[in-house]
């Protein structure tokens, strides 16, 4: 029936081409372009990009007339010298397109300062930015362009520039090759923002970009040094807080057993009818109890001058005390001997240790200056 006066273009393909050419070409004018949402499509007349369509319905104007062309087609051996074409560019964002680097990257550890050698993988996203010219630049006088094919033609320039921005971003923002997978948000971050350019320099926007992946030289004998330094580093830090916690809470359990035991005390000298002070007043009677002893008279003097102050059973025996003494001192025989000179000497001896027993009562408080000259008077009368 030969070609139809008027045609309908359309694409409905799939979602992983990123620029398609439809195959009817050199129609007749008034045919109709319909252009979907998400779409763009460019009307190609004698080799000229002509017209940028978007979304809706478009009638084009060729040269190429109905019956007449015939008649122009015989003079060029069937062929139309009004040459026209449409191609159809996908604008939807393409998502989940692999990209990985082909070799290690070397570069100087930033934290260490050491070198070391990783590789990179992930994801990325694209989206065809400028039809007109990602179709110049990329396509040409091809048929279609899918994700394969963009991405091959993207490879030799993303591997490169790829791994010149992983060691630039390593080193920029200072991450540890031992941390570096808590920080792949950052990571990715940093490189998509170095790349945004690269790629639209081809009308193509890089919308996302992602670092899934770092391959790291497990196995290498200094990467192994560093890693067990990095780990001990945390860990010595870990030990001593654990241990600072511990010694905390035995501390604080110590003093628990402390509030309890005085609580407990406390809760017993209440219910026998007597307080701490007094307790402790009974602890120095009976050590004045033990010292009674001639010989340690200075002893007992001490005792009783802690005991100053204090009443009750305790003022009665220090006062018992102090009575006993002053008896033994008044008893205390004063006949003489025989031999007038060893008398003298006997009394002279006897009387330094008594004056000396009662400046220790004096000192404790047992008696006042003015007891302590009578007695001492007294004491100087028997032996002149």
């Amino acid at each position: 029936m030969g070609m139809p006066i008027t045609e309908v273009i359309k694409y409905e393909g799939d979602n992983s081409t990123f620029i398609w050419k439809h195959p009817c070409e050199d129609f007749n004018s008034l045919t109709q372009l319909i252009v979907h949402e998400s779409q763009e499509a460019i009307f190609f007349l004698n080799g000229q990009a002509l017209d940028l369509f978007g979304p809706g319905r478009y009638t084009l104007e060729t040269q190429n007339i109905p019956k007449l062309g015939k008649m122009l087609n015989w003079s060029t051996g069937g062929q139309t010298p009004f040459h026209c074409e449409v191609y159809y560019i996908n604008k939807t964002e393409q998502m989940s397109i692999k990209w990985g680097t082909d070799s290690k990257v070397q570069y100087i550890e930033p934290t260490y300062n050491f070198p070391i050698s990783i590789g990179a993988s992930g994801e990325m996203s694209l989206r065809a930015e400028d039809s007109r010219k990602l179709l110049l630049k990329l396509v040409g006088t091809e048929k279609n362009l899918g994700q394969q094919k963009l991405v091959s033609f993207f490879r030799a320039f993303l591997m490169t520039k790829v791994k010149t921005y992983i060691a630039q971003a390593m080193k920029s923002n200072a991450i540890n090759i031992f941390e570096i997978d808590e920080n792949l948000v950052v990571f990715s971050e940093a490189l998509h923002k170095q790349l945004i350019p690269d790629f639209a320099d081809y009308g193509v926007s890089l919308e996302r970009f992602f670092v899934t992946n770092v391959v790291k030289p497990d196995g290498d004998r200094q990467y192994e040094k560093f890693k067990w330094l990095h780990f001990r580093q945390y860990a010595d830090i870990a030990e001593a807080k654990l241990r600072q916690q511990t010694d905390i809470i035995h501390a604080q359990t110590e003093a628990q057993k402390v509030v309890i035991d005085s609580q407990a005390q406390a809760t017993k000298r209440a219910q026998e009818g007597y307080t701490y002070q007094q307790e402790r007043a009974f602890d120095v009677a009976g050590q004045v109890a033990q010292n009674e002893a001639v010989g340690q008279f200075t002893n007992m003097g001490i005792g009783l001058g802690t005991m100053a102050g204090i009443g009750g059973a305790i003022g009665g025996m220090v006062s018992g005390t102090v009575s006993t003494v002053t008896d033994a001192v008044n008893a205390m025989p004063t006949s003489t001997q025989p031999s007038q000179s060893a008398q003298t000497a006997d009394d002279m001896a006897a009387f330094k240790v008594k004056i000396e027993k009662l400046s220790v009562m004096k000192e404790a408080g047992l008696m006042t200056e003015e007891e302590f000259a009578q007695i001492k008077e007294k004491l100087l009368s028997e032996i002149l």
